[in-house]
């Protein structure tokens, strides 16, 4: 099992040499700037989250699928992501992370476990 990234940069860097490894080895043509960026800012959120709302990254995962990268990350935390509503005049910093993660990503899911829970993610590659 690999090791746990330490923080979201090192998680950034696993899915950078994911989506490369894959895509080099298909020789195809690589995802498009804007979904290798949607991909890594739903991987910096998901990761920045556990770390400072989820008691700890307790696991991360992220792997090619049919239908695009799948991305599984686990935290200490039993309690659910917070989405606050936002008054859109107000320049409010912080608190967007979720939201992103939710428009970005072609699914979501939670499973909550004993002493936390594992989000899912699917990012389309295409």
């Amino acid at each position: 099992m690999p090791a746990v990234p330490q923080n979201a940069a090192a998680a950034r860097d696993v899915v950078t040499r994911l989506l490369e490894a894959e895509f080099c080895a298909l020789g195809g043509e690589a995802p498009a700037d804007v979904v290798v960026a949607d991909a890594l800012l739903v991987t910096s959120e998901l990761v920045t989250n556990a770390v400072r709302h989820g008691g700890g990254l307790t696991g991360f995962t992220a792997e090619i699928t049919d239908d695009g990268l799948l991305l599984t990350v686990a935290d200490a935390s039993t309690r659910a992501p917070v989405t606050s509503e936002r008054d859109p005049a107000a320049a409010s910093i912080g608190g967007y992370g979720w939201l992103l993660v939710r428009r970005l990503a072609r699914q979501v899911s939670i499973t909550y476990l004993p002493g936390g829970k594992n989000i899912v993610a699917l990012v389309a590659l295409t």
